[in-house]
C-alpha cells in the first residue's frame, strides 16, 4: 500500500547473488513496515585529503579567507600517512553510513600534492569494491595552461581522474577564458570529465558561470561539466536566473549544491546574523533541467567544522537550508538518482529487478523518524550484510 503523503510504498524486496530479483507491493493493512528502505547514497563533492584536520588547523572566525590560509598552511606539512590515515577514516565512515560512491576534490599543487595523490590512489584501489572513489585535481584554473598542468592533466586522466579547479570573483576577462579554453581542450582530448569550484561567493552573482559559458558558446565540448557550488546564482534577479539556467542546460552543465559549507562561510559580516544565504537555487535548476546533486564537501576541516560523512545527516541538515523535501521527488533526487548521474555511475540508484542488491536498510518506518535522528541502519554491498 502507497502512502501517497510520503512517497512511500510498501514491497516485499528479494534479492540472490547480488542483485535485486523482486520487488512485490504488499497490503500493509494494520501493520505498517517498520523499515525504510533506499540505495545506498552518493556523496558527490568531498575533501578526503583534509577532512579531520580542524584541530591541525583550526578556522575559528569561520570565514572564507581564514579557511584558504589554515588550507595552505596544513597542505605544507602533508604526509602519506596523514592523508592516508584520513581517507580511511573517511571511507570507513561513509560505508558504515550507507554511502556507495565519494567524489574527491584534491589539493594538487604545492607541496602535499603529490603525497595526497599517492595516499588517494591506494585507497581507490583499497576501497574498490565497497566504495567507488573518484578523484579531481582541484588547482587554479591557469595551472591548466602551463607544461605542468599539461603533464598533471595526463597522469589525472591515466587515473581515470578529473580535472578540477577554482573560479571565484573576480573572475572577468579575456585572459580567465584562455584559461577555461585550455582547460576545456585538455579535458576534451584526454576524455576526462571537469568538476570546477564556481562562484562559491556572495558577491560577483555567476561571474564565473557566465565566463564559462561563453567559452562554450564558441567551443564546445564532449565530457561532462559539474558546477560545484554555483552559490552567487541565487543573488540573480529572477528573469537574469531564468536566462542563465536556460543558457546552462543548453550546455549540459551540471551543478553540486553544498548547503552546509555555503551556510557556513557566505555572507558572514562580524557580529550580524546573515540576511542572505548563497545557495545554489536547486528547485529552479531542477526545473530548468539542470541536473543537480546535494553534497556535503568539507568534513571537520578548516572550511566547515562538522559533518561525518552521513548522507541521512547531510539531507536532514539540507531541509531547512535549501527546502528539500525527500518525499517529493524533486526532494529526493539530488540525494539519490541525480548524485547518481552527476558522477556517472553505473547504476543510478533506481530500485527496480536486475538493479544491484545495495541497500541502505533503516529502522525507521517514515521520513519524520528518519530525519529526526539518523537512525540505526544496516547497509548491504551486492547482497552481503555489512558487519557493524
Amino acid at each position: 500500500m502507497a502512502d501517497a503523503g510520503s512517497g512511500l510504498v510498501a514491497v516485499d524486496l528479494r534479492w540472490q547473488q547480488g542483485a535485486l530479483t523482486a520487488m512485490t507491493p504488499l497490503n500493509i493493512g494494520d501493520r505498517p513496515p517498520s523499515q525504510l528502505v533506499l540505495p545506498r547514497l552518493v556523496e558527490p563533492h568531498a575533501h578526503l585529503d583534509k577532512a579531520f584536520s580542524w584541530s591541525l588547523a583550526p578556522n575559528p572566525g569561520g570565514t572564507y579567507g581564514g579557511a584558504l590560509a589554515a588550507n595552505l598552511a596544513e597542505h605544507q606539512g602533508r604526509t602519506t600517512a596523514g592523508v592516508r590515515e584520513r581517507a580511511e577514516r573517511a571511507l570507513t565512515l561513509g560505508l558504515r553510513h550507507g554511502l556507495r560512491a565519494i567524489r574527491s576534490h584534491i589539493d594538487s599543487l604545492g607541496p602535499g600534492a603529490d603525497c595526497s595523490w599517492e595516499a588517494l590512489l591506494d585507497a581507490q584501489m583499497g576501497w574498490r569494491d565497497r566504495i567507488d572513489l573518484q578523484l579531481v585535481a582541484l588547482l587554479p584554473i591557469e595551472h591548466w595552461s602551463t607544461p605542468e598542468g599539461e603533464r598533471l592533466a595526463r597522469r589525472v586522466a591515466l587515473a581515470g581522474g578529473l580535472l578540477g579547479g577554482v573560479l571565484v570573483p573576480p573572475c572577468a576577462g579575456r585572459a580567465v577564458r584562455q584559461q577555461l579554453r585550455r582547460m576545456l581542450q585538455l579535458a576534451d582530448q584526454l576524455g576526462c570529465g571537469i568538476d570546477l569550484h564556481i562562484d562559491e561567493a556572495q558577491t560577483g552573482p555567476a561571474e564565473g558561470l557566465h565566463q564559462l559559458l561563453r567559452v562554450l558558446d564558441h567551443q564546445p565540448v564532449s565530457v561532462s561539466i559539474t558546477c560545484s557550488h554555483a552559490s552567487s546564482m541565487a543573488l540573480l534577479p529572477p528573469r537574469r536566473l531564468r536566462s542563465l539556467i536556460a543558457r546552462m542546460a543548453k550546455h549540459r552543465l551540471q551543478v553540486v549544491a553544498l548547503p552546509l559549507t555555503n551556510g557556513w562561510l557566505l555572507g558572514r559580516t562580524p557580529q550580524r546574523t546573515p540576511l542572505v544565504r548563497p545557495l545554489a537555487p536547486i528547485l529552479q535548476l531542477q526545473q530548468g533541467d539542470v541536473r543537480v546533486a546535494v553534497g556535503g564537501d568539507n568534513v571537520q576541516d578548516p572550511w566547515y567544522p562538522a559533518g561525518n560523512f552521513d548522507p541521512l545527516a547531510l539531507m536532514a541538515q539540507s531541509l531547512p537550508l535549501a527546502q528539500l523535501a525527500p518525499w517529493d521527488r524533486l526532494g529526493l533526487m539530488p540525494f539519490t538518482t541525480d548524485a547518481a548521474r552527476v558522477l556517472n555511475l553505473p547504476w543510478d540508484g533506481v530500485l527496480r529487478p536486475g538493479a544491484p542488491a545495495d541497500l541502505l536498510v533503516l529502522q525507521a518506518a517514515t521520513w519524520q523518524e528518519t530525519l529526526s535522528c539518523p537512525p540505526a541502519r544496516e547497509v548491504v554491498v551486492s547482497g552481503v550484510i555489512q558487519p557493524h
